[in-house]
Parts: C-alpha cells; sequence; structure tokens
C-alpha cells in the first residue's frame, strides 16, 4: 500500500463567499460544477483545489503569524506576470515580486484570509 501524491487541496477561510470571489475574480478560476456544503471547489487541474469554512476547532484568528505557516502552495499560471501586475494594481498584497527560477517566473502574493500563494509560469 503506498500514497501516490496530493489529490486534493483546500484552504480553510474566515469567509467563504469573500475568498471564493478572490480566486474567482482575482485569479480566474472557476467553480468546479458540484462543491460539497460549506465549500467552493474549483475546477483545476490536475489536482482540484477548494476554499472551505473552517473545521470545528479551527481558529484562524489565532493562526501566528498567519494560516498556512510552513505549507507552499504553488499554482501554475500561464502569465505569472500579467497576474502579479492585476493583483498588485488591485491592491492585493505581494510578497515576493516575480523572479525567474526553475519553474519559470514566480512570485508570492497574500490573499484574504492571509495565505501565502506562490504562482510560477512553467508547467
Amino acid at each position: 500500500m503506498a500514497v501516490t501524491g496530493p489529490d486534493f487541496i483546500a484552504l480553510q477561510v474566515r469567509d467563504l463567499d469573500r475568498a471564493a470571489d478572490f480566486y474567482e475574480t482575482r485569479l480566474g478560476l472557476r467553480r468546479a460544477p458540484v462543491s460539497p456544503p460549506g465549500a467552493a471547489v474549483f475546477a483545476t487541474s490536475p489536482i482540484p483545489f477548494a476554499v472551505r469554512e473552517p473545521l470545528p476547532g479551527v481558529d484562524l484568528d489565532r493562526a501566528a503569524p498567519r494560516p498556512g505557516l510552513g505549507v507552499a502552495l504553488w499554482l501554475h499560471c500561464d502569465d505569472a506576470q500579467a497576474l502579479h501586475d492585476s493583483l498588485a494594481a488591485t491592491g492585493v498584497e505581494i510578497a515576493s515580486a516575480p523572479q525567474p527560477g526553475p519553474f519559470g517566473l514566480a512570485f508570492t502574493f497574500i490573499d484574504s484570509d492571509g495565505y501565502a500563494v506562490t504562482v510560477h509560469d512553467r508547467a
């Protein structure tokens, strides 16, 4: 018996509608046809990505210094520079500016719940 790799990624968020709207309007993600109650699943591939209400016992306001610290979440984009420029123009916090690297041009932004998300443009 062996694990074959990640199969689903979800971020627990304070306000589901606000978070889903952020990922739809700022990143261009589209919702999957079906989501479980309390979650918004996006039609991403090869791994589904979602935002969801916190599980019982999770207090995102006590996550120090921000939720997800220690986890690296990378999303692929066809044009990282254009996405960076769009996010920066709307006031989204940029944690690290675009830089070339082994996965193409990459930058990190802080989402509406404080998660650091890195975007790169090489498949």
